[in-house]
């Protein structure tokens, strides 16, 4: 059987338990881009995600014996809970491995609707490191591994997200964002659209700090990362599917890498605009309209919004990130002298009207005549922060800008 043709069973095989999510119009990013902006709503599915699609379809083509011996998965969250869920429906007993940083809300999530079905181990700081021990007790303990994309079963269940845009879109498509962690979603979905809708433009999109899928590509092997930003955990891995890679390889027409401060900013501009509430890997696609404004003006965009697990003790951190990504936010460390009026000064003489000290840190050294400063500024424009740095200059304050320094930015505020 062609992956084609597995999508198309996996379509029958849950038809009474993945109910079709909609395919609406946006009007706002319509009108920014100049285009006919469709979002594919994942982040409406039961498990509010669309990864509830490759673990059922998985599950529930287990033998008897297989469902008897249990099963083990590792995820970063929204696999987990599909993983949950399918447990729940088809009464199979399983372990979910998922990493430390994994937020509250998807851990209170998985167990909400896997119950009693399910025992949730939290192990290591990514996705890889909850894979090593979920593969080792697998192992030790003969049961099932349900792989969150490297596994047919499962990229044929997320392909049927293909299936429905092409059933609900009411003209041709010209381009699909789709997201990339580990493959799963980007692999079904272009196999569905190579057979029914070859002239369709498939852009994969990744964060920029985890591009496992670019890399690949561009090297010509499946290669495993050093080092990824864990941020846009779901779709942060450190080595795409194997199976992935080769589908990805062949079907995709270009990827694209958004920086994570750019996903925090249409985070905020979801809720702000659409009271919509998006994970960052479900914010991924509609970042990346931005860099191709270009191609798609004038055509039919569909964009996958794949999650909204959003935690909300993030919500702080996304809008950190995207100050820092819109110029809005600046850190240095300044050589104050150690006299009084000195903070007045810098206030009245650096700082415009409009310009927020935001963060202040200073330790006073008292045998000497001026000491280091963390200082954070919030803009409203981020024009003025050219004005404030000569003004420092003129004024004879020492300074690093510790935004262009990563290593001390991350020492000594992140």
């Amino acid at each position: 059987m062609t992956l084609f043709e597995e999508v198309l069973e996996a379509k029958k095989q849950f038809e009474e338990v993945v109910f079709p999510t909609p395919l609406l119009p946006n009007r706002n990013l319509s009108h920014t881009f100049q285009a006919n902006v469709l979002l594919k709503r994942e982040d409406l599915q039961v498990v509010r995600s669309y990864k509830i699609r490759g673990a059922y379809n998985k599950m529930s083509a287990l033998t008897e014996t297989e469902k008897k011996q249990g099963i083990v998965c590792a995820s970063a969250g929204n696999h987990a809970q599909g993983v949950a869920y399918s447990c729940h429906l088809l009464q199979i007993h399983g372990k979910i491995f998922m990493p430390k940083t994994t937020p509250k809300q998807k851990i209170k999530q998985v167990q909400l609707f896997g119950q009693d079905f399910i025992e949730i181990i939290l192990t290591g700081d990514t996705f890889d490191d909850a894979y090593a021990s979920a593969n080792a007790t697998c192992l030790a303990e003969n049961k099932i591994f349900i792989h969150p994309f490297d596994d047919v079963k499962v990229i044929a269940g997320q392909g049927t997200v293909g299936l429905e845009i092409l059933e609900d879109s009411k003209t041709k498509i010209d381009y699909v964002f789709v997201p990339i962690g580990g493959g799963g979603l980007a692999s079904g979905l272009s196999t569905v659209f190579k057979e029914l809708s070859p002239n369709t433009k498939i852009i994969g999109v990744e964060p920029a700090g985890a591009p496992s899928m670019k890399v690949s590509i561009e090297k010509g092997e499946n290669t495993r990362l050093d080092d990824i930003d864990k941020f846009v955990d779901g779709a942060a891995v450190k080595q795409v599917g194997h199976h992935n890679y080769t589908i990805c390889k062949e079907n995709l027409d270009d990827i694209i890498l958004v920086p994570e401060g750019k996903v925090c900013s249409t985070i905020l501009q979801l809720y702000n605009e659409e009271a919509m509430v998006v994970e960052p890997a479900g914010a991924l696609t509609i970042a990346a309209l931005d860099f191709y404004k270009d191609k798609i003006k004038g055509k039919n965009v569909v964009c996958i919004v794949s999650g909204s697990n959003n935690d909300i003790e993030r919500t702080a951190e996304i809008k950190e990130r995207s100050l820092l990504y819109e110029g809005l936010k600046h850190y240095f460390m300044i050589q104050f002298p150690q006299r009084p009026g000195a903070l007045k000064e810098f206030v009245n003489e650096i700082l415009g009207e409009d310009d927020d000290i935001t963060y202040f840190q200073f330790k006073q050294k008292n045998n000497r005549e001026s000491g280091p400063v963390i200082v954070g500024l919030e803009l409203k424009n981020k024009a003025d922060i050219a004005p404030i740095l000569e003004k420092m200059k003129l004024k004879g304050f020492e300074f690093h800008y510790l935004n262009e320094k990563e290593d001390l930015f991350a020492q000594l505020i992140g």
